[in-house]
């Protein structure tokens, strides 16, 4: 019988790393051993979390300056402690979270052309539920405002940026939390945990709708949410130590459609999920490849592609939204690839081949936009949506935006310590706001007068050294 070759639009997609010139060379990427990526990249920005003494930083560079990075570059510098995991909002890029051993989220704006000077004042301050240091923050992919926080006290939180309120708590999990992943409409989200539990949970009210034994290792495990094929996809270990990868069936746990082994290496995978293409990449944290896959709807569900190889092992990386690809030269995919043993943050492009030069539809449908598909106040009502989407043949054109509105309700929330009740009257909570303008117009007087009494003994002490 005849071998037959597998028909598809991507079994030649090959990827292409960058020359030292066209990298983001010299700064000192973070050392903490927590298993993170490092980077976040969006259609304007590329951020790395960076080594610092004496509290947590991360670097942001516009995309096209590439090159030598100055020692002394502006850096995000807020946290008290090592930053780590950061993640650009879908809906601004100016606008990016970032996670810390503090136990804090910190919601902070990028200027567009990059930092002139160091950042230090975030725009929203998110704390008090976690107690330990939060390894995970996710944006949700619908709903604006909407931010999902996972930390070592084995807590998820999800808030709203508006309020700067956690308006769910879930505490199912009964150890670490390994990764978090949402699905394609922010209805639910799927974990791993180092329990060895592959969980599914219903995102407004923190229901476990399904829950099963993920791999047998007892080294991190990751999982992707790859909701418009109805699957999970995750990487592991076997009890032998061996990495591992599976597909299952996001209705049952119970066991996997398919799994495969993939060699002996110690490194965790991290996989990418495309749903554009519907391809899966693993990049491995000490490996020098990443591998690339299909899926499908029929069995074995999972269609291996290609490698990528390059010469030097990876420590992290940031995967850009589709809609930072380059259309035009055919760009599936595009990785900002952190190097272990070069302080180099290296872009790798991945390309279908085509001579032709039009615009190619059946491998670029329409994509996520940046336009959300619910209000904050929709979504924690238990709205549900599909995400926008947009198409890319005359490229992307960023909607226009005004001014933010997180932290918009700060005023309200510090009324008091708890949520307003619906039946809290008007009146009252008039009274509340009316005496919060008033403290704040005795500081400033205060603050007047402090200052006036500062200028006076500085012309005091001129006055003395005159003489």
């Amino acid at each position: 019988m005849p071998n037959f070759v597998r028909s598809s639009k991507f079994r030649h997609v090959f990827g292409t790393g960058s020359k030292r010139e066209h990298c983001y060379d010299g700064m000192k990427v973070s050392k903490n051993s927590w298993e993170a990526p490092y980077c976040a990249v969006n259609p304007k920005f590329v951020a790395i979390v960076l080594d610092s003494a004496g509290g947590g930083s991360f670097l942001v560079l516009p995309l096209e300056k590439v090159g030598r990075v100055d020692l002394n570059a502006p850096k995000v510098a807020g946290h008290k402690q090592e930053v780590l995991d950061i993640a650009w909002c879908p809906f601004n890029d100016n606008l990016i979270a970032s996670s810390s051993e503090d136990a804090t989220v910190k919601i902070w704006q990028i200027p567009d052309g990059g930092l002139v000077e160091n950042l230090t004042h975030p725009l929203l301050t998110l704390e008090g539920v976690h107690q330990r240091r939060i390894g995970h923050v996710v944006w949700n992919p619908v709903a604006e405002n909407i931010l999902l926080s996972a930390s070592h006290d084995n807590v998820v939180a999800i808030w709203n940026l508006e309020s700067g309120q956690a308006i769910r708590v879930i505490e199912c999990h009964q150890d670490l939390i390994y990764s978090i992943s949402w699905n394609h409409n922010g209805s639910k989200i799927a974990t791993t945990c180092k329990d060895k539990k592959l969980r599914i949970i219903d995102a407004h009210s923190g229901e476990v709708l399904q829950e099963g034994k993920c791999h047998e290792g007892a080294k991190p495990q990751r999982v992707v949410f790859c909701s418009n094929m109805g699957f999970l996809f995750t990487t592991g270990f076997t009890r032998m130590s061996k990495r591992v990868w599976a597909i299952w069936d996001e209705k049952n746990l119970e066991k996997p459609l398919h799994q495969d082994e993939l060699d002996s290496s110690n490194g965790v995978n991290f996989p990418y999920y495309d749903p554009d293409t519907k391809m899966v990449y693993l990049v491995g944290k000490g490996d020098s490849v990443i591998r690339y896959y299909e899926l499908v709807s029929e069995a074995p569900y999972c269609h291996y592609l290609s490698t990528y190889q390059s010469s030097d092992p990876q420590k992290g990386c940031g995967f850009m939204p589709k809609r930072g690809c380059n259309v035009n030269q055919n760009e599936v995919t595009r990785f900002f690839k952190i190097h272990s043993t070069k302080p180099l943050c290296e872009p790798i492009s991945f390309t279908v081949p085509r001579k032709s030069e039009l615009f190619q539809k059946d491998i670029f449908p329409e994509t996520a936009s940046d336009e959300p598909a619910l209000t904050a106040e929709e979504w924690e009502a238990g709205k549900n949506a599909e995400p926008k989407t947009i198409s890319l043949e005359a490229g992307f054109k960023p909607r226009e935006k005004g001014g933010t509105s997180i932290g918009t309700k700060n005023v309200m929330a510090g009324v008091s310590s708890r949520k307003l009740d619906k039946s809290d009257s008007s009146a009252s909570q008039n009274a509340d706001v009316q005496s919060l303008i008033n403290d704040v117009k005795a500081l400033k007087e205060k603050v007047e007068q402090n200052e006036k009494k500062i200028a006076q003994l500085e012309e005091e002490v001129k006055e003395l050294k005159e003489k």
